[in-house]
């Protein structure tokens, strides 16, 4: 159909015709509308787009439209109040944009599931007002062509729709997110094109597609751990995968249960900036490891991108310094607390916000130290020790009169000292994303035990494989929790989005 759009330069506004909501009761068929809806709407921009550079002209502004789920309740419904999400807040009109349906099915169909049983209400599917930008609707692994937009008489921009800032913040999941009037309340923490940006990004920093990414995230912080990861992810394709469907590597290298080899994919010239490998199951309940870097820039980078996944969980594995004298070198601190002195998120979370510990994480990672070391109860505090760690921005702080600052940490019963792991916690409240750290001591500055090449090797040597193990057993205890029991209450503000 063919409308009249006065904002850009009076050219008509050409769209696929329009879909009036349909009511569902059913989740899968509400998800396969999305998929329908979806896919017409991004096969559209794409002809147009296709139709554009071959011909270096056009007479009308394309737009097609993100699909949308909405719901409507009159009531104060009686809901399971053990459940973290699934239910919406209040009486009243919530509706969310989707995007990637294909990616996001079995989200989606839990998600939708419990909307309809908690509420005993219709799910309405249709299109939203809400444009699918250009960027965001063109295949993977398309790109824009500068050379041949150039031949065009008007930028691209005046004849599609790109990606607009006003629909891609976090006013939702950071709680400022205020109706105008008449405007429906959030069903979803993020928008689509919130999560069409971090998909993109995610494929750039990683170099692995979004689809591959697993339920389960493991961070580091060390290269030491992501070789290690592979030779045990290669080890257990070899042997059949031990419960794994696949291994991924940059590049989308897949390699196969029983096989020595990827088959398909192509190795990147050099490593992205954060590189990601996934251990892959078909339910999406691996492990995904990525290697973050130095620096809590970093860690927030790409939590924000990967939290548009809704992963069950993500855990920090990685270095610090040991703060005690008590403390040895290549001992475990499991972080119950964090201070924050990252300064990377204090715009979006207040310092004044307590970043609690959260007990399925806690016991899991604790369990896990057991099983893997064969140490237990009061034997198990000869090698690990619960308690603070502090996250800086400032690498070389031992540079500086050490005095306030060993104050402060002294003062905050601080057992540990990195960079990354406040960070992490800090963005996995405000994402909803259980979260949790378990550092290796792997030097005290604090008493003259420095981090040396000739200590170092030896210290990665010994620890690096226990260490990493340890990541991956709690992962996979807690994989084994229903996903309700997983998602704590704990991270749930005064108002929620149904969707976790």
């Amino acid at each position: 159909m063919t409308a009249f759009d006065a904002t850009t330069e009076h050219l008509p506004v050409e769209t696929p015709e329009a879909v009036p909501p349909r009511a569902f009761h059913d989740a899968e068929e509400a998800v396969a509308e999305l998929k329908r809806l979806y896919d017409r709407s991004v096969a559209f921009v794409a002809a147009k787009f296709d139709k554009v550079m071959q011909s270096a002209r056009a007479d009308c502004r394309y737009r097609a439209f993100y699909p949308e789920v909405s719901l409507t309740t009159r009531t104060h419904a009686r809901v399971d109040s053990r459940l973290a999400f699934g239910h919406v807040p209040l009486p009243g009109d919530y509706a969310a944009t989707i995007t990637r349906p294909d990616l996001f099915d079995r989200y989606l169909a839990e998600q939708l599931e419990l909307l309809l049983s908690n509420h005993g209400q219709p799910i309405h599917i249709g299109d939203s007002v809400t444009p699918i930008p250009l960027h965001f609707a063109l295949p993977d692994g398309v790109y824009v062509d500068g050379v041949l937009a150039d031949k065009l008489d008007h930028p691209l921009r005046d004849y599609f729709d790109v990606p607009d800032l006003g629909a891609t913040d976090d006013r939702i999941v950071n709680g400022t997110f205020e109706p105008k009037a008449g405007e429906r309340l959030p069903l979803a923490p993020f928008t689509a094109q919130r999560v069409d940006y971090s998909l993109h990004r995610l494929a750039h920093y990683t170099a692995t597609r979004p689809k591959h990414f697993q339920n389960f995230v493991l961070f580091t912080n060390y290269q030491f751990y992501v070789d290690e990861f592979c030779v045990l992810a290669r080890e257990m394709m070899r042997r059949g995968g031990e419960g794994f469907d696949a291994f991924v590597e940059p590049g989308d290298l897949l390699t196969p249960a029983w096989s020595e080899e990827p088959i398909s994919g192509l190795a990147p010239q050099r490593l992205p900036q954060m590189p990601a490998y996934h251990l892959c199951r078909r339910d999406g309940s691996g492990i995904t490891m990525i290697n973050i870097g130095v620096g809590p820039s970093n860690a927030k980078t790409i939590t924000d991108h990967v939290a548009v996944l809704r992963p069950h969980a993500w855990l920090m594995l990685g270095h610090c310094a040991g703060l005690r004298n008590s403390q040895a070198l290549g001992d475990y601190v499991l972080a119950h607390a964090y201070v924050r002195e990252d300064h990377v998120l204090d715009a979006d979370l207040p310092l004044w916000v307590p970043i609690p510990a959260l007990a399925e994480v806690q016991v899991a990672l604790e369990r896990a130290v057991e099983e893997v070391t064969g140490l237990s109860g009061y034997d198990l505090k000869r090698i690990m020790r619960t308690g603070t760690v502090a996250t800086i921005d400032n690498r070389n702080w031992e540079l500086r009169d050490q005095r306030e600052p060993v104050q402060r940490l002294s003062q905050s019963r601080a057992i540990a000292l990195d960079m990354e792991s406040a960070t992490i916690a800090a963005n996995g409240f405000r994402f909803r994303v259980p979260y949790g750290t378990l550092l290796c001591v792997s030097d005290k500055p604090l008493h003259g035990e420095l981090k040396l090449p000739g200590m170092a090797t030896e210290f990665y040597r010994r620890q690096v494989s226990q260490h990493l193990k340890i990541g991956m057993r709690a992962l996979e205890l807690m994989s084994e929790l229903p996903s309700e029991r997983v998602h704590s209450r704990k991270l749930r503000s005064f108002f929620e989005t149904a969707f976790q």
